[in-house]
């Protein structure tokens, strides 16, 4: 079996409930490598292609993320800095949608117990989208007379529907 050692994934895969940029898209530095002569360190690349390496702190806005996954970083592969979307929200925080992403799973044995954590790569990051069905640059009003969120409804019925035992409010049914 061929074993890739990134994996394709989609951002709602990852970020079920949206990510927020923290801040800015800063290089990766490469603490292997020898000091400049300045004493500066000089920014990694990446092994594959060569690129420059960027990081961006983003914080995962689903309320189930446990504590070690609520800020997450996010690296891309540039030749120059990846440039965030405008944020236009008034939140210190920039809503973005990631086009590309892909996820190495590693061992984190930092901590008392060693758990499978997540290196996420991203080839670009985008505004978000309004609707689940739109792909990356497509206007939010371009699906012609659906309304933005109608289709969202529809899904939340039907899965409500496929859960026999299960309350519309989400309680069990006890007999």
């Amino acid at each position: 079996m061929a074993m890739q050692r990134r994996f394709k994934v989609e951002h709602g895969d990852v970020f079920p409930r949206g990510a927020f940029l923290k801040g800015g898209v800063e290089p990766v530095l490469d603490f292997d490598a020898e000091l400049r002569a300045d004493g500066s360190r000089p920014q990694q690349t990446d092994k594959d292609t060569g690129l420059l390496l960027w990081q961006a702190v983003v914080l995962d806005a689903d309320e189930e993320a446990g504590r070690k996954d609520t800020a997450v970083t996010v690296k891309f592969a540039a030749k120059v800095r990846p440039v965030p979307p405008a944020n236009d929200t008034g939140l210190p925080w920039t809503p973005v949608e990631f086009v590309g992403l892909t996820v190495l799973p590693w061992i984190d044995d930092s901590g008392m117990r060693p758990r499978i954590a997540w290196s996420l790569r991203a080839e670009e990051m985008v505004e978000p989208r309004q609707n689940a069905d739109q792909h990356p640059g497509e206007r939010a009003d371009a699906k012609g007379d659906q309304k933005p969120g109608e289709k969202a409804e529809e899904k939340v019925e039907e899965k409500v529907e496929e859960k026999p035992g299960r309350r519309a409010d989400g309680g069990s049914r006890v007999a």
